[in-house]
């Protein structure tokens, strides 16, 4: 009997294959001390399984299912209808129907049971599956039980079931059902518990949903429920509902819905020594297992029960500190324009080249800003010039700072870094630059750099083994001068503070918001910008050549650099292209990420935006858009000079201005260089790195090349001196970083795990318009383009670039859009700087602008008031 079915006493976690997420927990829990579960059993996946074998129609159709992807919506419904009669039909196998009615008679057959499914891709840690999978009440009698076993197998087959595991990458074949037959107990309260909140993912703060009669009603949303906060052993808010129903089980079997007396639908369901009893269950439960826990419960004649845990697998992890104190994080992903996980090894790379006190969690990096935050004076200044770059982070530090006690004051230190330290200058009519307004300083530092970057090329070369990191490891420090060389941050946050100072000024003096972003247009030594203009040369190359663009209509392989020599214009093309990868190939969506495949590496990616450039532009398009927002910038400063002329004092005023604006044309170019250096150079380490990869899969240590993406710098270096490695670390951190990818990493995260959201402060906005940071100036309507994923993107000139989030990589599609939208980005990051050199209209930090502006919509920009209306 003991392959069919097995108690709640019998099973622990390491029974998963045998009684789903749902039947493992449910051991564990019954294991806990002073924990009431009500009893029952589990019939395995061999029950499920015996009843399934050699059935060929059933392997016909998962094999047809198993072919299908997401968007097959039509035929996955008719394919899994067919699976579910077949289950249905199938006569439950003689010795698993044994098997039941034995524990039934040891269980008391007389009495109602829930039959619950239980998959083994089921409340896992990365995937809780919840609600896939069907669930009976109140089931009384062997036929009846037997016959909901079957309706449970085949709920397996739901169309929703299916599309779930389709999306996260689960084999039909590989998942099977257990059922769990457990005692009904008639509860006249039942809810969820959640130990950490699931509103602020805050670990301290503990959350009950509670009503009347079984929990049915509120997970089906038919009832609204009392919500009350735990937080240390106290209530520290209840919110009570109107609760107008409930369902309770019916004495033949099944349920059904009551009204609840109109004199006790406020009442408050649970009493308040009641909801501290629960949680300190929660709490006792979540210790158990480990992490925080999503449990449900019933209240029975004042016990209550458990009948089910699963793990929150929505949370965001907290990252990790080194002491018990309270800690605040920000996102490096936020202010680097790059929200998704990073691999190991670029996370490593990252860590490697910052100063910054940075932490990981859930493949991002976090900088721990608590001691900026802990002096008043640093405090003060760090969150002003938050404010400045992003409101939003702004308003959720401040959000912090005024609850007392959460961080401990601390004396004034010099933990602000110089380019976030506020400048005097910028209240007085007299700008002081902290250094010298000399264009010469920005090409030589381009110079000194390239040089670098070229003696860097050449010296790798020659390194193997570990002579490879412990060169790398000697780099990382030369890179480090380059980044931080005090030159080349003067020069950053002169300009930062010259784009300041004009603003502020010309609309004191002028009352014109702004203008810096016109004066920022088609600037020299802007390496990105550059970038975007040079694809639109090589579409020049090639649009006299239409069989070399109806060949690259059809490429479908990195290697078809090769197959255009063969037709005409195919050899000019090559070059072309080649020598645009030669200075931007190293580049790619989120570059920071050393793992992530850039352009040189797949070429195609380029493709579509080339072919854009030849359809939406004419020859030389490029020198007159350049010319173009040179001349905007050339007219706005003669304008301006000639209009502070008539004011009082006007000539000083007038010459004052003209030299701030020669630095901001001068220096603001290069705030995109030090980022293209770095790049630059973790492509070269990247290399370096690839070919010792190559060597460790010809010794079998690892199965592909881009396993090395799994392993720290650290852990790599160790792999290549002794050709050793325990595999599954690589298959369990690729398990880790596809649950990465699920989560939306927050601007602000606390050591109690809280997120702290902050808001715009804005009056005066439309009707339904969405708000955000507008970083470039400037009204336009279009047609919005959301795209999530640059190579699929289809721009045509005139839309509006609709996307979560851009960086560098993102430039080439700026020469076509007319508007820039993101959900991520600040005041100086890299699309905001781009989006202001081409003069386009740009709003950015619009929470959730990819699911509220829908493709195609009409959209009106407003980048100098900061916000979005849907036309």
């Amino acid at each position: 009997m003991k392959p069919y079915v097995l108690e709640f006493q019998e099973i622990d976690q390491s029974q998963l294959l045998h009684v789903g997420g749902k039947g493992a927990n449910l051991g564990e829990l019954s294991k806990i001390h002073g924990i009431q579960v009500p009893e029952g059993f589990s019939v395995t996946t061999a029950a499920y399984q015996k009843a399934l074998e050699q059935n060929e129609v059933f392997d016909a159709l998962l094999d047809q299912l198993s072919c299908l992807k997401v968007e097959h919506r039509e035929q996955i419904g008719e394919i899994s209808k067919k699976i579910r009669n077949i289950i249905m039909e199938i006569e439950i196998p003689a010795d698993v129907a044994f098997a039941v009615t034995h524990y039934l008679c040891k269980f008391g057959d007389e009495h109602a049971y829930a039959v619950r499914s239980s998959a083994t891709a089921e409340d896992l840690p990365h995937a809780s599956f919840a609600g896939q999978q069907d669930t009976y009440l109140n089931i009384i009698g062997k036929e009846a039980i037997l016959q909901h076993i079957s309706k449970c197998w085949a709920s397996l087959f739901t169309d929703r079931a299916v599309i779930y595991r389709i999306q996260n990458g689960f084999d039909h074949r590989q998942v099977s059902l257990s059922v769990i037959i457990q005692r009904m107990v008639f509860p006249q309260a039942s809810g969820i518990l959640f130990t950490a909140d699931p509103i602020t993912s805050n670990r301290k703060l503990l959350s009950i949903d509670a009503s009347f009669g079984l929990g049915e009603a509120l997970v089906s949303g038919l009832v609204s429920a009392d919500c009350y906060k735990v937080k240390e052993d106290k209530i520290v808010d209840k919110m009570i509902s109107t609760k107008k129903l409930a369902i309770y089980g019916r004495k033949e079997g099944g349920t059904e819905k009551q009204e609840i007396n109109p004199d006790q639908q406020k009442t408050q369901t649970l009493t308040d020594s009641q909801i501290l009893q629960l949680a300190s269950f929660g709490r006792e439960i979540e210790t158990y297992f480990g992490c925080p826990q999503d449990i449900e419960w019933c209240l029975v004649d004042d016990t209550f029960y458990i009948v089910q845990s699963r793990p929150i697998t929505t949370l965001f992890p907290v990252p990790e500190a080194n002491d018990q104190e309270n800690h605040v994080y920000i996102s490096v992903g936020h202010q680097q324009m790059m929200t998704d996980p990073m691999k190991p090894l670029g996370l490593s790379f990252y860590l490697l080249t910052t100063p910054a006190p940075m932490r990981t969690a859930g493949g991002r990096l976090f900088v721990d800003i608590t001691q900026m935050l802990a002096a008043p004076g640093s405090r003060n200044t760090f969150i002003h010039a938050a404010g400045v770059s992003d409101p939003l982070l702004k308003d959720a530090l401040l959000t912090i700072v005024e609850r007392e006690n959460f961080i401990k004051s601390a004396p004034e230190d010099n933990h602000v870094p110089n380019s976030i330290k506020s400048n005097p200058t910028l209240s007085s009519s007299n700008f002081q630059a902290p250094i010298e307004n000399d264009p010469t300083i920005v090409s030589n530092l381009i110079k000194s750099s390239e040089a670098s970057i070229d003696e860097l090329k050449q010296t790798i070369q020659k390194k193997s083994g570990s002579d490879v990191f412990d060169f790398i490891l000697e780099d990382l420090q030369q890179l480090k001068k380059i980044l931080f060389n005090p030159q080349s941050s003067a020069v950053i946050k002169a300009v930062m503070d010259a784009s300041s100072w004009i603003n502020k000024k010309m609309n004191e003096w002028l009352g014109e918001k702004n203008v810096a972003d016109a004066l920022s247009q088609s600037v020299p030594n802007n390496i990105t910008s550059e970038m975007g203009l040079a694809l639109m040369d090589v579409a020049d190359v090639i649009r006299p050549y239409p069989e070399v663009i109806e060949y690259l209509q059809n490429v479908r392989d990195d290697n078809f650099l090769e197959g255009l020599v063969m037709v005409t214009g195919g050899q000019e093309t090559r070059e072309a292209i080649l020598m645009y990868l030669n200075k931007y190939g190293m580049r790619c969506p989120g570059e920071i990420d050393l793992t992530r495949t850039r352009w040189i590496e797949k070429p195609t990616t380029l493709i579509p935006m080339i072919l854009g450039n030849i359809k939406n532009f004419e020859s030389n398009a490029s020198k007159r858009k350049f010319e173009q927002g040179r001349h905007v910038a050339l007219k706005k400063e003669q304008e301006l000079v000639e209009r502070l002329k008539q004011l009082p004092d006007g000539e000083q005023k007038a010459k004052e201005t003209k030299r701030v604006i020669d630095l901001i044309r001068n220096f603001i170019g290069y705030r995109e260089y030090p980022k293209y250096g770095m790049i630059n150079r973790y492509f070269v380490y990247k290399q370096a790195l690839l070919k010792e990869a190559e060597k460790l899969v010809e010794t079998g240590v690892i199965h592909e090349k881009e396993d090395i993406y799994y392993l720290t710098f650290e852990e790599l270096s160790e792999v290549v001196r002794t050709n050793k490695l325990d595999y599954g670390m690589i298959s369990k951190r690729k398990d880790e970083y596809k649950l990465y990818e699920k989560l939306t990493p927050p601007r602000v995260i606390t050591s109690d795990g809280e997120i702290i959201a902050g808001e715009y402060k804005r009056e005066h906005l439309p009707p339904n318009a969405l708000a955000g940071l507008p970083v470039s100036s400037g009204v336009i309507e279009g047609r919005a383009r959301v795209i999530l994923n640059m190579e699929n993107a289809n721009v045509e000139e005139g839309d509006i670039l609709v996307t979560a989030y851009t960086d560098p990589s993102w430039t080439p599609l700026f020469v076509s859009i007319k508007g820039l939208v993101t959900e991520v980005g600040g005041l100086m990051t890299h699309g905001s700087v781009i989006a202001r050199e081409y003069g386009l209209p740009a709003v950015v930090g619009v929470e959730n602008a990819t699911k509220l502006i829908k493709d195609g919509q009409r959209i009106r920009v407003n980048g100098s008031e900061g916000y979005i209306e849907i036309l």
